[in-house]
């Protein structure tokens, strides 16, 4: 894997232009194509936001990210100290039923879900851990 980096910010969504810059410079420097790194750009953001929004009740958290690219393949992982939530454990939203008509939520996780190659998830030592991974280039 290439030197995996890591970033620790506050969980709050002013920080997120932080994230996508350090994840964004990780793919640039390994010519992740364009739309790929927006697939990939996209979903960081709805975990992010997710984090910062309902990992910490009480308010005042922080978010790690770690990133880093092997044999073609971007990981990133989001850990946080946050109350238990895996976004995988939720099912899939019924894309057959009219939006209107469909529970509000869970469709960005889902979205993340399609557009990533894979999403693991584990609670560990009181923290959250969900990765993604996305193939970028061949290999």
């Amino acid at each position: 894997m290439s030197e995996e980096r890591v970033l620790k910010v506050a969980a709050e969504t002013d920080k997120l232009y932080e994230v996508l810059g350090f994840v964004s410079a990780l793919l640039e420097e390994n010519d992740c194509p364009p739309a790929t790194q927006m697939l990939i750009e996209v979903s960081l953001e709805e975990l992010f936001v997710n984090i910062a929004h309902y990992a910490y009740p009480e308010g005042n958290g922080w978010a790690e990210i770690r990133a880093g690219v092997e044999g073609g393949i971007v990981a990133v992982t989001l850990i946080d100290g946050g109350i238990p939530f895996d976004p995988l454990a939720k099912p899939d939203p019924d894309m057959t039923v009219p939006a209107e008509e469909r529970p509000i939520g869970g469709l960005g996780i889902f979205m993340v879900k399609k557009k990533m190659d894979e999403m693991t998830y584990e609670r560990k030592d009181g923290r959250n851990i969900l990765t993604i991974r996305k193939r970028i280039a061949a290999g």
